[in-house]
């Protein structure tokens, strides 16, 4: 048992603007829900950021202090990033995507999850919670984007 839950929002500013925003871990506290702090404790084998690097997140979820580690697997911008857990509470996989839209961009978050020990009490609770996080990400990204002063 699992959770699978994807938000999706159209985000009124160009692709590559929300993309470059949403993948740059130095914002992830700014928009994704229950993040205090996003370290970079690892660099790509080519150096910053990208496929290999790894950010360490440091999050609470219905109170409890979560501190897990997201590995880039896959770093395609302006349309994808594909991170996965090396250590945390349970495996997750986390995939944000971004495409044009007549109206912006249609910004999309998928987080898949494995439950099947420790959490599957608690397994319908958590993809509800995600779920509504997810949500709320997306429209926290675009309060950012609308708030932020553009480079």
């Amino acid at each position: 048992m699992g959770i699978d839950e994807t938000a999706e929002r159209v985000i009124p500013f160009a692709c590559e603007q929300v993309a470059a925003y949403a993948m740059d871990w130095r914002h992830d506290a700014e928009w994704t829900q229950g993040i205090r702090e996003a370290t970079l404790t690892r660099e790509a084998d080519t150096g910053g950021f990208g496929v290999g690097a790894e950010v360490t997140r440091t999050a609470y979820f219905v109170g409890k202090r979560i501190d897990y580690v997201l590995r880039v697997a896959a770093y395609e911008p302006p349309t994808l990033l594909d991170m996965v857990s090396v250590a945390g509470p349970m495996p997750m996989h986390v995939t944000y995507s971004f495409a044009p839209h007549a109206r912006g961009t249609l910004a999309r978050i998928r987080v898949r999850g494995d439950t099947a020990n420790y959490y599957r009490p608690a397994a319908p609770l958590m993809a509800r919670k995600v779920r509504s996080s997810l949500v709320k990400d997306l429209r926290d990204l675009e309060r950012q984007l609308s708030t932020t002063p553009q480079r």
